[in-house]
């Protein structure tokens, strides 16, 4: 982050003159901690962001939102990753949802009816191509709008209002007719953010989040990489002035 320091240092030069220095943005390491755009969650332990949207959608227009937004309905690579999404205080609200402590989002999986004998047999399918290696949900429960006609339905992750209940792991998996509304969770790579809260597209230079708005990083995986700092100077003729935070070497004076 950059640090103002207007002092004025003295030393004595040659014939006894005084010289004068200015220290003005002096460098210090930087940390970023925005990885995800306003309004998504970011997870380090898979370098992705997560988002509930509450507009209730069917199954196939949920995926068409998410992929709008570079991502898809979210699925799961580990266990961890699941507890990570159920500890989140989620805005959700409650007209999107049956009951107020059990609420439901659509998920990345669809389960395929294989047998309609006795009772209902089939598996579960990532419901989309191209996603990394997932974990599969356990055997579901069904939702009370099936039809004997469909064999594919489609998954929603039951999430618990009360922390307590979250923060013990608790949770469902219902296979509901796809053509319900819900709302659903959507799944990124987390990316760069710059400091006006655009994303930055991989390779573009951007000034990331922070305090620092004179740095110029390059967009590598999602991380901003090989900065570099401009160092300005001071206004002149101004004793009191006030930096932009968005704006490198841009000052409004105070003076009268």
């Amino acid at each position: 982050h950059g640090k103002e320091n207007v002092d004025s240092r003295h030393s004595r030069g040659r014939g006894g003159e005084t010289t004068r220095f200015h220290t003005v943005n002096v460098a210090q390491p930087v940390r970023f901690s925005r990885k995800c755009p306003t309004g998504w969650h970011h997870y380090e332990g898979t370098a992705s962001c997560y988002r509930v949207y509450l507009n209730g959608e069917n199954y196939w227009d949920a995926v068409q939102t998410c992929q709008r937004v570079n991502g898809s309905l979210a699925t799961f690579t580990a266990d961890q990753e699941l507890r990570f999404i159920l500890a989140q205080e989620w805005d959700l609200e409650e007209k999107a949802f049956v009951r107020k402590d059990q609420r439901r989002f659509w998920v990345g999986y669809q389960y395929v009816i294989t047998n309609r004998n006795d009772s209902l047999e089939g598996h579960w399918e990532v419901a989309y191509r191209g996603s990394s290696e997932v974990f599969l949900p356990p055997d579901p429960i069904f939702g009370t709008a099936m039809s004997e006609k469909e064999n594919v339905f489609c998954a929603q992750l039951q999430y618990f209002y009360f922390p307590t209940l979250r923060h013990h792991g608790l949770h469902s998996w219902f296979a509901e007719n796809c053509y319900e509304k819900s709302s659903f969770l959507c799944k990124r790579s987390q990316t760069c953010v710059d400091i006006k809260d655009n994303i930055v597209d991989e390779g573009y230079y951007f000034t990331p989040k922070g305090n620092d708005p004179c740095l110029s990083c390059t967009c590598h995986n999602g991380e901003p990489e090989m900065c570099v700092a401009a160092l300005c100077e001071r206004p002149q003729g101004c004793q009191q002035y006030r930096k932009d935070p968005k704006e490198c070497c841009k000052f409004t004076c105070l003076d009268p």
